[in-house]
């Protein structure tokens, strides 16, 4: 399916027929194309690029579509990578270890640092943790295949 060109978001690089591939979700998808390109909310004289899931409800391009700056997209991919680290140690350690540490890490970003922690205000924590772990380990297949394609990318780029 072609993403849309004349909409607010200028693709410049494009992913369609996302919805094949969407992880669990494909071959129905709603997701039928990511891209790169200039921003939506750009104003005269300034230019951000961002990312864009496109979501097509079978009639039509969806609303639900969402739109990132690339540095968000990253960041993303940082949760998931500390977020994947977290739960192969916990797995192998005590709950005990891990119940009083909402925290998990303090990356450092652009001076400051980004928090990755346990989301303490869910009343449900304990039991959602269980899903989340065991979904996790569900898809270790789609979400690894995806790390090691970023990894070895990164690693063509030299970093």
């Amino acid at each position: 399916m072609k993403i849309p060109v004349s909409l607010k978001h200028k693709p410049v690089m494009v992913s369609e027929d996302y919805g094949e591939i969407d992880g669990r979700l494909a071959p129905d998808s709603d997701a039928q194309g990511l891209s790169l390109g200039l921003a939506q909310w750009n104003d005269r004289g300034q230019v951000d690029i961002s990312a864009k899931i496109w979501r097509h409800t079978g009639t039509k391009w969806s609303r639900q579509s969402e739109e990132m700056p690339l540095h968000r997209v990253l960041d993303l991919a940082i949760l998931v990578c500390r977020t994947k680290q977290y739960f192969a140690e916990k797995y192998h350690r005590p709950d005990e270890e891990f119940a009083d540490f909402p925290t998990i890490d303090r990356i450092g970003l652009q001076g400051g640092a980004m928090n990755v922690a346990v989301c303490q205000g869910n009343e449900h924590l304990a039991e959602d943790m269980k899903l989340f772990d065991e979904r996790l380990h569900q898809d270790d297949e789609i979400i690894a295949e995806r790390l090691r394609t970023l990894a070895g990318l990164l690693k063509k780029m030299d970093y």
